[in-house]
């Protein structure tokens, strides 16, 4: 696990000291569970450890706002994404199992236009076959999976990156 000075050394290189920029992390179901559920899968850390490292130390190190929300309701993550244009610069998420089933969080991801990148803990193509289709994917930036909790620390800097880029920062 990267301590605070690793990821403040990590992320120098994009932050341009503008707190403006704003980053939304959703997770979606059965996350609040992270900790206990199969941890030889999903790991120990529980998603109050990660939110926290992400609007703390890895946000001051991007220089950015993070807003971290979670549920385990197909309909509440749409309506967060379609409510996030205007208010946030991108979007890093864990549909969870929405991944494979939903093109609800697809349709909203795409119809916002926000920049987004898409994080498993677990490496799902290394997973049961059903797991290995991401209707999510398609309409992200990219995919990042099977690094466990440092999969969502390098989906921010990354779209703190791609986000400076595309303003000519």
């Amino acid at each position: 696990m990267l301590t605070e000075v690793d990821v403040r050394l990590m992320c120098q290189a994009v932050n341009p000291g503008n707190r403006s920029m704003k980053i939304l992390v959703l997770n979606g179901p059965n996350l609040q569970l992270l900790g206990t559920r199969e941890p030889g899968i999903y790991g120990r850390e529980t998603l109050a450890d990660i939110e926290s490292r992400l609007r703390g130390p890895v946000a001051d190190g991007l220089g950015v706002r993070v807003e971290c929300r979670q549920s385990n309701h197909e309909g509440e993550l749409v309506d967060w994404i379609g409510s996030s244009g205007g208010e946030f610069d991108g979007l890093v998420i864990n549909p969870g199992a929405y991944t494979h089933t939903s093109v609800a969080v697809r349709d909203a991801i795409s119809a916002t236009g926000l920049p987004a990148i898409e994080v498993h803990l677990s490496n799902i193509h290394q997973r049961e076959e059903f797991r290995h289709h991401s209707y999510t994917a398609p309409v992200c930036l990219g995919q990042i999976c099977g690094l466990g909790p440092l999969g969502y620390e390098l989906a921010l800097q990354a779209l703190v990156r791609y986000v400076h880029t595309r303003n000519g920062k």
